[in-house]
């Protein structure tokens, strides 16, 4: 009886075993189902980002090379949207989906490139394709295709936009001159004349004086300096260089012009400074891929180190004639 009884324990104990590994393994199973899910969904919206991203950078481009009124320019946008077509068209195969472009990014890039240039709003929308480069990260692992679609468009693309002939660019150097030489000559002549004169009316009419005189004899220099290098655009550069003097002066002179106090007018012209170093520094570093915070410490401590250096000179000069 007890060895009946002994065997019918092992028996149940056997039993709840293989129940016990049944639930265990169809557990597991579940476990893996629901990871492997997971993986799917992520998988697919990683590739339905890249695929709407391309396709958007597709309007882009195609849009910009219709409104372009330089056919290199066109031929080259042309090329890069056909790239991005392409890589579309692969996801597409992917996802099994369509996507529409994102409307907005369309808009807004366009609007950028109008006011700013070509090169300054698609290399700012290439340095921001975050979204896309961690998307196509996570595909890289099931896709071998990706990596490589990856880093032949940053390569080319990069090649591409680099050819891309802009009026600005090329007389970006026309644009500093007239820029920088009013940043530093305006803004040392503003903090002396604030300190000696006191007048904001006064210290106006001396500044645009000062500024407009100034706009003039820098585009003449410049316009001299390439004429005796035979270069062929120096009436334009001078151009360049004349116009951004005067809107710098112009910036410069208004509050002056709407406060009665020199102090805080000098002080809100000397933030006007830095805001249009900034702005400028920051569009020459996108659209040149230059060093922005070498280039805009380089210029503000200039600007405002001849400032502060002529206020100096002004009260020197205050007391001296004691006025």
């Amino acid at each position: 009886m007890r060895v009946q009884n002994e065997k019918i324990e092992q028996k149940i104990e056997k039993e709840m075993e293989m129940e016990l590994d049944q639930e265990t393994g169809e557990d597991e199973d579940d476990l893996e189902q629901e990871i492997d899910r997971e993986i799917d969904e992520e998988i697919a919206k990683a590739a339905l980002k890249v695929q709407r991203n391309e396709v958007t950078e597709y309007y882009v481009y195609s849009k910009l090379a219709e409104l372009s009124r330089n056919p290199a320019n066109a031929e080259v946008l042309v090329k890069i949207g056909k790239e991005e077509l392409e890589h579309s068209k692969y996801w597409k195969e992917k996802s099994g989906v369509d996507v529409k472009p994102n409307r907005l990014k369309v808009f807004w890039i366009i609007l950028k490139a109008r006011v700013f240039g070509l090169t300054f709003a698609l290399k700012q929308m290439e340095k921001g394709e975050n979204n896309a480069q961690k998307a196509y990260s996570t595909l890289t692992a099931y896709f071998p295709e990706a990596k490589q679609i990856m880093d032949d468009e940053e390569i080319h693309e990069n090649t591409l936009l680099n050819m891309l002939d802009e009026e600005k660019l090329r007389y970006v150097g026309s644009i500093v001159l007239g820029l920088g030489d009013a940043l530093v000559e305006l803004t040392g002549a503003l903090a002396g004349f604030t300190l000696a004169l006191g007048d904001t009316k006064i210290i106006s009419i001396a500044g645009s004086v000062t500024g407009v005189s100034a706009a003039f004899s820098m585009a003449a220099s410049d316009y001299l300096a390439k004429r005796s290098e035979n270069d062929p655009r120096a009436a334009r550069s001078a151009l360049y260089t004349g116009i951004t003097y005067i809107i710098t002066v112009i910036l410069l002179i208004i509050p002056y012009l709407l406060l009665q106090n020199a102090f805080i007018a000098m002080a809100i012209t000397l933030g006007t400074a830095v805001l249009i170093i900034y702005l400028f520094t920051y569009y020459l570093s996108i659209a040149k891929d230059l060093n922005f915070l070498r280039r805009f410490l380089e210029m503000a401590v200039i600007s405002l180190g001849v400032a502060a250096l002529s206020f100096g000179v002004g009260y020197l000069l205050k007391i001296a004639l004691d006025v």
